[in-house]
């Protein structure tokens, strides 16, 4: 919830979590831009909208000294997003909000908005089919964005023309003549990304006139992007097909005058992300990470490569065995801050160049001691200090301030001390946790070493020791290292549970060969890393060893999907958007060559969960959206169809059963409307509370200060 020091607290419950309206009403912070000259920080606030049946978000500006509250600069019913300081110090941003000085139009779609120092917000630019990807120039009055245009549309006018007219006619249908043809939650096409060109001064007495950059193509697909300070170049990432339906990531700048086009980095083995351009306009760094195969998982890297196309590629700091995540330049181009995944952290980095870019050596110290993770990083004007985003599972993002000058003052490169960093007042206020959140960790069977979060009841004790609910996170690659409102932990510690947040094989932050030991081979080290974590948190006198069920999501849905049919020591199992018959799920996800990288037909055979089903005892709840075509329903339902007939704990004669399946006719790969969070989250705990908690069978809801509905 934004602050408000009128709000009335005498019916709250103890905390957000104990009640799942409350938790919805919670204030959520995305997205940090700071202004040219260092003085203004903006950041992106959701709240629940009137209707509680979504979020809507809205512009708050943020002191970087500290000394100020938080203050709204925008008020609209459709929100606002992605904002961009313009170089003359304009705050940019895109919101389908209503044009004042146009028609009414309820489908109206996101326009590109000025908002002046001390003036009224107006609209710069629109396009037919919407406008994203806000970019602005540092030194120039210069800005880029992306609208979807239809492939047969030679610009945004006949584009206009061709969108009413498959409106007026009814028209869906879309002509595919590559791959993919889905993505996440949506279909790709008919339109698709292309980039243009504009300026704020352009828009002075009306729209201004949108320049195009690129043709008809799907190369702009989830494509980063960033301009030269000077707006002369826009550089991009360019995806390229490659023999068997499989896609990769190239580098390219184009002329932002001429619309001409020139390759920067084209590696046939691996993949380019997250390209920025340096404060000098001379260097391009960017994310590379090598293309896999069933027996090489990913390296992921950062590098360098020269604008003006001189000179190779360059990657840096070939023998740091951690992942970046985000690059930011200092001032000066003598450096980048980077962020990476770190023993269930993610820290700011900051990488310096021994004799300047492109020319070797460099040195790699972390700067943030903070137990969290940092997004969003920019630099102040004169290197002095860095702004961020911090989240952790202590809490939800919150800006912060990290003093770059009194680390780099601490000692010599490579002895430095890590240093705090400092909160700065927010949009939003914190929740209070309903618990405490510790550390546990062990020894694998072949001598890894495994960690986890523990997220404990205040009142857990020997005397009194909590149910534990071992959770398995996504990805795989990934991390338990920050705040997800998705799938939050302290829920279900407000109802009593002990949460378990491991970080097995596959998981990031701990270096290249944790993610080798379960590479294509999903079933083996990371299960015997759960169950070795989970051994060990159920040693600790205040967690309930014989009241125990796990749960999980993705990748962890698989993992959940893979313990119901290994072991029988937990009560329950909650298995969402989960993966079932991997030879099934593999050509038919969106993005099928990742899946053909990974594993060969004999490596999905071996680790399919389908394979154990007569070996699960275990009592299941199902979750799945029609929508996710990450992990297509198809697998969904091929799971509870042979959970209730071919398992160890089949159904009745009767057809009665001691599973659920809860399905989303409407959500994706994730439950995201906040009504049908909601339900998800007391569906969960129903169900566990009926297996662990022993409240009679179909009263599970009783326990929830909310039920089902």
């Amino acid at each position: 919830m934004t602050q408000d020091t009128t709000a009335d607290t005498s019916t709250r419950p103890p905390t957000p979590f104990h009640d799942l309206d409350a938790f919805l009403e919670v204030g959520r912070l995305s997205g940090l831009v700071l202004s040219g000259d260092g003085t203004r920080l903006v950041t992106a606030a959701q709240s629940l909208g009137p209707e509680r049946t979504g979020y809507v978000s809205a512009l708050w500006e943020v002191d970087p000294t500290g000394e100020q509250p938080a203050r709204r600069l925008t008020r609209s019913a459709k929100g606002e997003s992605s904002p961009a300081f313009s170089a003359g110090g304009d705050l940019l941003f895109t919101s389908a909000r209503p044009d004042p000085e146009g028609k009414p139009d309820d489908d109206a779609r996101a326009a590109l908005w000025c908002l002046p120092s001390g003036g009224e917000a107006r609209v710069v630019a629109t396009a037919p089919g919407g406008i994203g990807g806000l970019l602005t120039a540092s030194d120039a009055d210069v800005v880029s964005v992306t609208a979807p245009v239809l492939p047969s549309a030679a610009d945004l006018a006949e584009d206009g023309e061709l969108r009413t007219a498959r409106k007026d006619l009814s028209v869906d249908a879309i002509w595919h003549t590559g791959y993919p043809v889905r993505h996440w939650d949506h279909d790709l096409g008919p339109d698709a990304d292309r980039r243009f060109a504009t300026s704020v001064a352009a828009a002075e007495g009306g729209h201004a006139e949108l320049r195009q950059l690129t043709g008809a193509g799907r190369q702009l697909d989830e494509a980063g992007a960033a301009l030269s300070p000077d707006g002369a170049t826009l550089v991009t990432v360019w995806t390229v097909d490659d023999p068997g339906a499989a896609r990769r990531g190239t580098l390219v700048a184009i002329d932002t005058r001429t619309g001409e086009r020139r390759t920067l980095v084209d590696d046939p083995d691996a993949e380019v992300a997250s390209p920025v351009v340096s404060p000098d306009g001379r260097w391009v760094a960017y994310v590379t990470e090598t293309v896999t195969s069933p027996t090489d998982p990913p390296v992921v890297r950062a590098a360098v490569v020269a604008l003006d196309g001189t000179g190779e590629p360059e990657v840096l700091a070939d023998d740091w065995d951690r992942w970046p995540t985000s690059l930011t330049w200092l001032p000066g181009s003598s450096g980048l801050l980077i962020t990476a995944d770190d023993d269930g952290r993610g820290p700011v980095f900051l990488l310096t160049f021994d004799a300047g870019p492109g020319t070797g050596p460099v040195t790699v110290e972390q700067v943030t001691a903070d137990a969290a993770t940092f997004t969003d990083v920019c630099v102040a004007p004169d290197g002095s200090a860095a702004y961020a985003l911090r989240t952790s599972y202590a809490a939800p993002s919150e800006p912060v301030r990290v003093d770059l000058a009194a680390f780099v003052a601490s000692g010599p490169a490579g002895e430095r001390e890590p240093v705090p960093a400092v909160v700065l007042p927010s949009p939003v206020v914190a929740p209070e946790l309903p618990g405490v959140l510790t550390e546990v960790e062990t020894t694998a069977p072949d001598g890894a070493r495994v960690r986890a979060w523990l997220a404990l009841p205040a009142g857990a004790s020997a005397s009194d020791p909590a149910p534990l609910l071992l959770w398995i996170h996504g990805g795989p690659l990934g991390s338990w290292n920050a705040w997800s409102w998705r799938w939050n932990p302290w829920i279900m510690v407000a109802r009593g549970y002990a949460v378990l947040l491991p970080d097995p094989a596959l998981s990031t932050g701990y270096g290249q060969e944790f993610v080798r030991r379960g590479w294509g081979a999903w079933g083996d080290k990371p299960f015997t890393d759960l169950l070795a974590i989970t051994d060990a948190a159920e040693s600790r006198d205040d967690v309930d060893e014989t009241r125990t069920a796990a749960m999980g999501g993705s990748f962890g849905g698989y993992m959940a999907n893979w313990v119901a049919g290994h072991t029988d020591r937990f009560r329950a199992v909650v298995t969402h958007a989960s993966l079932w018959a991997l030879d099934q799920f593999g050509p038919t996800t969106d993005h099928a060559y990742y899946w053909a990288r990974e594993m060969t037909p004999e490596m999905a055979r071996e680790h399919s969960p389908h394979r154990y089903v007569g070996q699960i005892r275990t009592p299941m709840l199902v979750i799945h959206g029609d929508k996710d075509y990450r992990v297509p329903i198809g697998e969904g339902l091929r799971l509870w169809r042979e959970l209730l007939a071919d398992s160890g704990l089949p159904a009745a004669d009767d057809g009665s059963t001691v599973h659920r399946l809860l399905y989303f006719p409407t959500e994706n790969h994730w439950v995201l409307s906040p009504q049908h969070a909601k339900v998800w989250y007391a569906g969960v705990l129903a169900f566990l509370a009926e297996h662990v908690l022993d409240v009679p069978e179909g009263e599970g809801d009783r326990v929830l200060p909310t039920t089902l509905g």
